[in-house]
């Protein structure tokens, strides 16, 4: 990892702002998409409101905010354990390729393990973004057979 130590934590309530500037900039990055900021907001403060939904994770580095994800739970009764999805991934422009996601990816990885509840990590990636999918694999993931559907309402 190059540059100064990346420090990743819990976020808290007060992290709500930055992770809905990163919701709203990965958004616009990768889809092209303006999300309303309050639906937005809202839908960040429920992870909070009801931890059984989720939890995110801030990456701090040089003393500022410079990531953070989002950790989804599904259950699997096939395997009688949980798998943890990787969501809203964000990497502040000014930290990308200095070892932020890596490190984020890395305290997953750890805290999924000492969970012992926890059969693995599972996240979706854009099918062009060529350059996300690299990263992934270099950190040991690999691609599985199943398409992603959906209904949306």
């Amino acid at each position: 990892m190059e540059g100064s130590p990346v420090r990743v934590r819990p976020a808290t309530e007060a992290d709500v702002e930055s992770l809905v500037a990163f919701n709203m900039a990965m958004a616009n990055e990768t889809e092209g998409r303006q999300l309303d900021p309050a639906t937005l907001r809202a839908g960040v403060r429920a992870v909070f409101d009801r931890p059984q939904r989720g939890f995110y994770l801030i990456a701090e580095c040089d003393g500022r905010t410079a990531g953070g994800l989002l950790i989804t739970f599904e259950w699997s009764d096939w395997r009688n354990a949980d798998w943890w999805w990787i969501q809203s991934v964000y990497v502040e422009p000014a930290f990308r390729r200095r070892g932020i996601y890596r490190a984020m990816h890395r305290h997953v990885q750890g805290l999924a393990r000492a969970d012992g509840g926890v059969r693995g990590v599972r996240l979706y990636v854009e099918c062009d973004n060529a350059s996300a999918q690299d990263t992934y694999r270099a950190l040991g993931m690999e691609r599985v057979n199943y398409l992603m559907f959906q209904a949306e309402f």
